[in-house]
């Protein structure tokens, strides 16, 4: 299975790297583990850095370097019409 990197974008010019990765099977498993993580940072990180998770993504990266996408932190609220 591929490897995947979340590069977190937190602000204009700043991004905190994922030097480690996941590996996951593919784009479905990508997306799920982007949203469960940043589900997971806004409910339980308090950061001096990030003064909005919602301004935030994870720019998603396979073992290549290509972005694979980009995920929105905003994506973790339901949709207005559910």
């Amino acid at each position: 299975m591929p490897r995947y990197f979340f590069h977190l974008h937190y602000g204009p010019g700043k991004r905190a790297p994922d030097p480690e990765g996941e590996i996951l099977p593919g784009p479905e498993a990508v997306r799920s583990h982007a949203l469960a993580a940043a589900r997971g940072l806004v409910a339980q990180t308090r950061s001096d850095a990030v003064r909005d998770w919602f301004i935030c993504a994870f720019e998603v990266v396979d073992e290549a370097g290509t972005p694979v996408l980009t995920v929105p932190f905003g994506d973790i609220l339901p949709d207005q019409g559910d």
